[in-house]
């Protein structure tokens, strides 16, 4: 049952059910249309209510059908919408809990529109880099007003209905409900029954004051904001048509913005990240129903940068934690700095004070095991080296109570080991989570051998209580993300041994739209952390070759912002990246005791070299099952290194490239008598996708 039929007395309610959050899929957009052509043939009804089911009016269209013929099928959401305006009785929408896209659209072409409070109204299309594409930038500003309406659409933020309801002037919401949404619904319903014409938002008047100035004004700051997608400025001209148009000919343009929108790279690439971050969170062979642990106390193991930052994570979901320390003052210095924190969200106003302490009030201290034996969840937030986690795993292994998840915070190391510190491998996993770790959405799940399938199911829901995504990986040296940036650094370092600066070979990345460029990153880190993997890799891979310049760097002493001094100068309390004269004197020497003339390298080259590196290593994880899927290699890049959102990611920007382009700029690449031959090798995935005329994201 996707739309069900009530009448009460005189009014007919039709409730969408397409749960989750009823979406408009063909089979709800017919049953829902031939539900008011019910209730216009019933003489007895004078009025129709349409609602929802559970706990939505409508989220829109059901993703389900994105892309599938279902979602243009008769009746498609524009006739639907025409149905509703144009039936001969009142319909009412009644509106809960969440209104979006096209679900707010179909209310608007409603007659009224009663909502309860703390409603989420929204049109999020642009985020999709689209449009809304039925009629939403044509009613919304003639039902708000100009100006508020296209701020959110502009936006596609969420605002709560009671705020909408307070626009001077707006004829969005009739009625707001405290109450029974539906009782409320019916008394207004019977109050309008008799009501004619009956009114429709297409024959309002979409009015602002000095319009062109407006307008002129509103392009100056959207087109400032979103210059790398072109959607902002797209629903602002459609917006704009609402004032400067009669309504069937702003229809015509919105429809006109919509499908060239659809065609966007940046429009593609949204689309595919909104897929990848749904799809990141199933797991091939655990089930959805798979029963969870339940985690109502977490354990914390380190108070330093980490440790502070992944407590702070459970403490803002409402889940009381115990950090544990070897020593008072590093526990102390802990709680300041998640006390810190805090204080600076309050001051900026990001957060009430009562909700300040209400988290302060969950953080318990201890530098004892035995306090934290009770707790349903531990993760280790440890230094970064085998024999540390050897000795910690040991111990929680001796007071854990049974059934506890044991979680590692490493970033590299064998996850699988640290299991068998343990007695119960099962119940061990990687929770890598990404610095600072109360602001980066990224979690990776790395999954042991033997890592328990209810573990896992446990921790990706815990990921989603938590507001992090996570992304399932396999063990292997650096997991997803830095097994691949492994090879983006090993690349940015032979950029450096040909005659890039490190400035220019930032910048061609940032041009790109990375977030920071692979030096500034490395300062940004700490370059002496590179060096100790680099120390571990001559050892265990003594044939994989590295540019020097890097152990030149930090045998100097520059290990990045810490010490003022890494690829660039810093100067103190300053974060900005000053182009070194000493750094261009090392690269200078390293260049000559090496034998290598300097030549000019473009941009494009820079670019190329850096993504395609992360392409084709992340081919070899696909192979070796470390990856799960493409689209999850994706997420990795998008939520955890900067990678530029409107370009979907690394994969998702190789598939738009063409796979077949990408090995062959690889070829050129591998002709570089400085480069490292091997590393261009095409990834036999890689080379089977382009053989087959296939895509990674297909």
């Amino acid at each position: 049952m996707t739309a069900t039929y009530e009448v009460r007395g005189t009014v007919a309610v039709i409730t969408l059910s397409n749960p989750p959050v009823n979406g408009l899929g063909y089979a709800t957009r017919k049953a829902a249309a031939e539900a008011i052509q019910r209730a216009e043939e019933d003489g007895e009804v004078k009025a129709i209510i349409i609602t929802g089911a559970g706990k939505a009016f409508s989220g829109g269209a059901d993703i389900k059908e994105f892309g599938t013929p279902k979602a243009l099928a008769e009746p498609n959401l524009h006739s639907l919408i025409s149905v509703a305006e144009n039936c001969s009785k009142p319909i009412v929408a009644a509106i809960h809990t969440v209104c979006m896209g096209g679900g707010l659209e179909l209310a608007l072409g409603c007659h009224y529109r009663v909502a309860a409070p703390g409603a989420k109204i929204a049109l999020p299309e642009v985020k999709l880099g689209l449009l809304p594409g039925a009629g939403g930038t044509q009613r919304l500003p003639r039902a708000l007003g100009v100006e508020p309406a296209l701020n959110m659409i502009v936006s596609g933020e969420p605002v709560n209905s009671e705020l909408l309801a307070m626009v001077p002037g707006q004829i969005l919401f009739n009625r707001i409900i405290e109450g029974d949404l539906i009782d409320g619904a019916m008394v207004f319903a019977k109050e309008m029954a008799d009501v004619r014409p009956l009114p429709k938002v297409r024959d309002l008047k979409a009015r602002v004051a000095n319009g062109e100035a407006f307008f002129q004004f509103a392009r100056n700051m959207v087109g400032g904001m979103s210059k790398n997608f072109p959607a902002p400025l797209r629903c602002l001209e459609a917006v704009a048509a609402s004032v400067n148009m009669k309504f069937d000919d702003g229809i015509k343009a919105e429809r006109e913005g919509f499908v060239a929108l659809m065609m966007t790279p940046e429009s593609k690439a949204l689309r595919h990240a909104f897929f990848a971050e749904r799809a990141a969170s199933k797991i091939g062979d655990v089930p959805d129903d798979t029963p969870v642990r339940k985690i109502a106390k977490v354990a914390v193991i380190g108070a330093g940068t980490m440790g502070g930052g992944i407590t702070m994570n459970f403490l803002n979901a409402g889940i009381p934690v115990t950090m544990l320390e070897t020593k008072q003052e590093a526990l102390d210095r802990g709680v300041a700095t998640i006390k810190k924190n805090y204080e600076a969200q309050v001051k900026k106003g990001k957060l009430k004070e009562e909700k300040y302490n209400e988290r302060m009030a969950l953080l318990a201290t201890t530098l004892s095991y035995d306090a934290i034996g009770d707790a349903d969840l531990v993760i280790e937030a440890v230094f970064e080296e085998l024999g540390v986690k050897e000795s910690v795993f040991k111990q929680l292994d001796k007071v854990m109570k049974p059934g506890a998840i044991l979680a590692s915070n490493t970033s590299t190391l064998d996850v699988n080991k640290i299991a068998s510190f343990t007695e119960r491998p099962q119940d061990v996993v990687g929770m890598h989570f990404f610095s600072p770790a109360n602001v980066m959405k990224l979690l990776e799940v790395v999954r042991g051998e033997k890592t328990a399938k209810d573990v896992l199911a446990t921790v990706m829901q815990l990921a989603k209580k938590i507001r992090k995504t996570a992304v399932v990986s396999g063990v292997c040296d650096g997991f997803i993300g830095n097994r691949m940036i492994e090879q983006y650094s090993r690349q940015a370092g032979f950029l450096l041994d040909e005659g890039c600066s490190p400035q220019q070979v930032d910048k061609a990345a940032e041009r790109f739209g990375f977030a920071m460029g692979p030096f500034r990153m490395g300062d940004l880190a700490g370059n002496d952390i590179g060096w100790a993997i680099r120390k571990r890799r001559y050892v265990e891979k003594p044939n994989l070759n590295y540019s020097k310049s890097a152990d030149l760097l930090c045998e100097m002493g520059r290990y990045g912002q810490k010490t003022q001094a890494g690829w660039y100068d810093y100067q103190a309390g300053k974060r900005d990246a000053i182009p070194s004269k000493a750094v261009e004197q090392m690269l200078e020497m390293h260049r000559a005791a090496q034998g290598i003339t300097p030549r000019q390298i473009t941009d494009e080259e820079i670019v190329h070299r850096l993504v395609f590196a992360l392409v084709n290593e992340a081919a070899h994880l696909l192979e070796e099952g470390i990856a799960q899927r493409a689209s999850d290699v994706d997420m990795v890049y998008l939520t955890g290194y900067g990678f530029p959102l409107w370009r979907g990611g690394p994969m998702c920007y190789a598939d738009t490239f063409g796979l077949y382009n990408v090995v062959q700029t690889m070829k050129r690449f591998a002709r570089n008598p400085h480069d490292d031959a091997n590393f261009w090798q095409p990834a036999p995935l890689l080379a089977r996708l382009v053989e087959q005329g296939k895509s990674f994201t297909e």
